[in-house]
């Protein structure tokens, strides 16, 4: 059995993972963490997980953490990076869900995240965990970087036009709109129900600090810089992204594209494209990690646009992460991760 350790078990992200794991065949949840709650059963603070998790909060603390095989950071930006080198020179293996090591230049993480990086030398030795580009390099991994649920649904809806040289990467848009659970498990005034509910807006439309991941994930598939403009937006739901992705196009036509888009995605557990002119809707990858595409090429003239939908808080976070360690741990990818979708 894999023995996980959980840094951060109170977020939603780390209550994700909790309910992932707490049934994964070959993981025993040997750990979770939470500063505030020490001493408590994990079952006593989230009744759903009563006869799933026996586990007792512990304080964050490498000792605490030592006879785990793997552990996962479900923590706020800034956490991770000060307990990374202890742990992997234990031999632990580390998946980070936050953004310590997502981008590779570490003058412009410190611009977008407002904080000194506590262990640079870590970040070329960490891998963008997204299965669907980085899988062999997952498979060997000792430290991963678990992408952000905005880059996710924007660079597996992108990833097939860009791969096959179908639009300008120069002009490139993302139009995404996230639920209230993106901004995490926190009293802060901006996602009250009273705030968010019957509202709809756009926010952070001058710079978000998943643009630059986004840019550097693309750029990495095109062999070159790219140009997108991205605009996250807050709806009045708790789970789901939905991004909605333009791009400008040669010569290629829908029936072309919908074939590379099948092909490329044909082998992905987690990836669905579904029959040309369709609109998928959060709520059929509710709860679980699959993410739903479909594609549009408005007129018939040449721009295309590519609909791509996650659960935020599973492809888009715990859910990826546990299939990331499937990958690390030399499992089947599709273990603990067969969650159907909720309906309604």
């Amino acid at each position: 059995m894999i023995r996980a350790g959980i840094v951060g078990g109170t977020g939603y992200t780390g209550v994700e993972l909790l309910r992932i794991l707490s049934v994964h065949p070959d993981v025993e949840v040997a750990a979770v963490t939470s500063r505030a709650d020490v001493g408590l059963r994990v079952d006593a603070l989230y009744p759903s997980l009563r006869g799933y998790c026996n586990a007792v909060f512990v304080a964050p603390t490498v000792e605490n953490l030592s006879a785990c095989n793997v552990v996962f950071f479900a923590t706020p930006n800034g956490t991770a990076m000060l307990m990374a080198a202890e742990l992997l020179a234990l031999g632990i293996k580390v998946i980070d869900l936050s953004a310590d090591f997502r981008l590779k230049d570490v003058a412009e993480w410190e611009h977008w995240y407002g904080m000194k990086h506590a262990s640079p030398a870590l970040i070329d030795a960490a891998v963008y965990g997204l299965p669907e580009i980085n899988r062999a390099a997952i498979r060997s991994a000792q430290l991963i970087a678990c992408p952000g649920c905005y880059p996710t649904a924007v660079q597996l809806g992108f990833l097939p036009l860009i791969e096959q040289g179908l639009v300008d990467v120069r002009h490139l848009i993302a139009d995404v709109k996230s639920g209230v659970s993106g901004a995490g498990r926190k009293a802060e005034l901006a996602t009250l129900m009273s705030e968010t509910g019957e509202s709809f807006k756009a926010y952070a439309a001058s710079g978000h600090r998943h643009l630059p991941e986004i840019r550097q994930g693309l750029a990495i598939i095109a062999q070159q810089s790219v140009g997108l403009t991205f605009v996250p937006h807050l709806t009045p739901m708790i789970r789901g992204i939905h991004a909605t992705l333009y791009g400008q196009l040669g010569d290629a036509q829908l029936a072309d594209i919908q074939a590379v888009f099948e092909q490329r995605y044909a082998d992905e557990p987690f990836v669905e494209v579904l029959p040309s002119a369709a609109h998928p809707d959060t709520r059929n990858v509710r709860g679980s990690n699959h993410c739903h595409i479909a594609l549009h090429q408005p007129q018939g003239q040449n721009t295309i646009v590519v609909l791509s939908v996650i659960d935020n808080l599973v492809k888009g976070a715990a859910g990826q992460a546990v299939q990331n360690m499937n990958l690390m741990f030399g499992l089947a990818e599709e273990t603990g991760l067969r969650q159907v979708a909720l309906y309604p």
